[in-house]
C-alpha cells in the first residue's frame, strides 16, 4: 500500500508541482489550500503518513498549523516537512520546536525533495 501525503500550500500551481513529483515516485496525494482547509481534512478522518506544509498562507499559516494539529493526541505524530520561500531563522526553530522534521527552500530541487520524503515516511 502506497503512503499517502498531505500537501498544504495556497498556491495551486506549487501544489501542482508538488502533486506530480509524488504522484510520479508512487505516492497517493491530499491536497488542502491552508491550515484551516488542511485541520478539517485531518479531523475529518483523512489519513496521512506526511505533511508537506508551506509557512505563509491565508486563514491559517504553516507554522500554527502545525501547532494545532500537534495537539490533537491522534495527529500529533503525523511528520510535517516545511516547503517554503521562508529563510528566517527565528521561523525555522519555532517550527523546530513545534515538531517539524524537515526544512525545504522553494524552489526546490526534485531529487532532494523524493529522498527527504523517503526518509519521513
Amino acid at each position: 500500500m502506497s503512503k499517502k501525503i498531505m500537501i498544504v500550500d495556497d498556491s495551486s500551481m506549487m501544489r501542482l508541482v508538488v502533486h506530480n513529483v509524488l504522484q510520479e515516485a508512487g505516492y497517493n496525494i491530499v491536497e488542502a489550500s491552508n491550515g484551516l482547509d488542511a485541520l478539517g481534512k485531518l479531523q475529518g478522518g483523512e489519513k496521512v503518513d506526511l505533511i508537506i506544509c508551506d509557512v505563509n498562507m491565508p486563514e491559517m499559516d504553516g507554522l500554527t498549523f502545525v501547532q494545532t494539529y500537534r495537539a490533537i493526541p491522534e495527529l500529533q505524530y503525523i511528520p510535517v516537512l516545511m516547503l517554503t520561500t521562508e529563510i528566517d531563522e527565528e521561523k525555522k526553530k519555532v517550527a523546530k520546536a513545534a515538531g517539524v522534521r524537515a526544512w525545504m527552500v522553494k524552489p526546490f530541487n526534485k531529487d532532494i525533495l523524493l529522498s527527504a520524503v523517503a526518509k519521513l515516511v
